[in-house]
């Protein structure tokens, strides 16, 4: 189940604009390109940025996520006509023999219950060609980013087109052992209007993530740094066996 911010419409029209900087990607372009991938999986796609970024470059791509309204907000992007579109998740696709599978940004760890995250593992490697790869990021759990979560360290302000003044900041309501929930605010300077959205996050370690992807098959070729975030943040690239 996605977070309100990315089911509630006003607030999925938001996140691009709250969200701009998205250097994040470049890495997983790279790849995708290095390889040579012409069919990718964008697992928990949002607004499509990743995916239309990769059809703008002629590969053709499946973007799926559970989330209606984000949906709604990619298909209306130029370029979108590009991109085949799924409204749902990584455990119920249809036959796909994609190159490269990918979660970018939080999506691996937006995925918090053990069956759910073992069910998308799977169903990413289902989606494979033999020899294809998943790559993945989550956070570090040792660099305890939840910490810097709160009013005065996120508060900001931004001008968002035919919108008006927003101002956003996030709260941590509560951590439980792996599990980080916190609380997102939005306020609507126009109209006053006051929206929350309710996140959790699961923070898993190298040795489990590794030990999970082994489990459903995977080999584990790589776990690097983040190269726009050192030291904060694990990338996984794991390939499924040729045979």
């Amino acid at each position: 189940m996605a977070d309100e911010e990315f089911h509630h419409p006003r607030l999925a029209a938001l996140y691009d604009h709250l969200h701009p900087d998205r250097t994040d990607l470049a890495p997983y372009l790279r790849l995708a390109a290095k390889s040579g991938a012409r069919r990718v999986l964008d697992i928990g796609c949002g607004t499509g940025v990743f995916a239309l970024l990769l059809a703008g470059r002629g590969v053709e791509v499946v973007g799926v996520d559970p989330a209606g309204a984000c949906l709604d907000v990619a298909r209306a992007t130029p370029g979108a006509d590009r991109v085949r579109w799924i409204h749902g998740d990584a455990t119920a696709l249809p036959p796909l023999r994609v190159d490269l599978a990918t979660m970018t940004a939080n999506v691996a760890q937006a995925i918090v219950t053990p069956e759910a995250w073992q069910a998308t593992l799977q169903g990413a490697c289902q989606a494979l060609r033999p020899g294809g790869r998943l790559v993945f990021e989550t956070r570090d759990p040792a660099r305890r980013a939840w910490e810097d979560w709160h009013r005065e360290a996120t508060y900001r302000v931004t001008e968002v087109p035919g919108v008006g003044t927003v101002r956003s900041w996030v709260d941590v309501r509560g951590v439980d052992g792996q599990l980080v929930t916190f609380r997102w605010t939005y306020v609507f300077t126009a109209d006053g209007q006051v929206l929350t959205s309710d996140s959790t996050l699961r923070f898993r370690g190298r040795e489990e993530v590794e030990a999970d992807l082994t489990a459903q098959g995977y080999t584990v070729e790589a776990v690097r740094d983040a190269p726009d975030r050192p030291g904060k943040e694990l990338v996984f690239l794991a390939r499924r066996p040729e045979a």
